[in-house]
């Protein structure tokens, strides 16, 4: 059974926004950049790879929207492994995210729509994280 090619669907999505460009990622695959400035990469074995605020890395990951990238776990990269159809249109949600964070875009309705009803750690107090 062939393995398809699903950064390739995310590449022909992302590549529309305005001000995308999109060129070889140096470790294999494509990167998307907006300026000069990432807002992504998909590996040839599509696995994406975002750099995102470390507070954000926390919310996505505690969220289940993303996990912590496998040689960076502790940063702010993230990765999602793209395995099927259906995980495209959450991983163009993460691209979004990022993209609008980096274009100065409004992020609350990004955010939300990434991490559905899930508190933002932005949003809670001290007494409500946990030990």
């Amino acid at each position: 059974m062939a393995s398809s090619n699903h950064g390739a669907t995310v590449t022909e999505i992302v590549r529309q926004w305005d001000r995308v460009q999109v060129l070889p990622h140096r470790f294999g695959g494509v990167e998307f950049r907006v300026g000069n400035r990432e807002i992504g990469h998909v590996h040839v074995g599509n696995v994406a790879d975002l750099l995102v605020s470390v507070r954000m890395r926390r919310d996505l990951v505690a969220a289940g929207r993303a996990t912590p990238h496998r040689t960076l776990p502790h940063s702010g990269w993230i990765s999602f492994r793209i395995r099927s159809e259906h995980d495209v249109p959450a991983v163009i949600a993460l691209f979004r995210l990022n993209y609008d964070r980096l274009c100065g875009n409004p992020l609350r309705a990004s955010v939300h729509q990434v991490l559905g009803r899930a508190r933002l750690l932005a949003d809670r107090s001290i007494d409500d994280l946990p030990a």
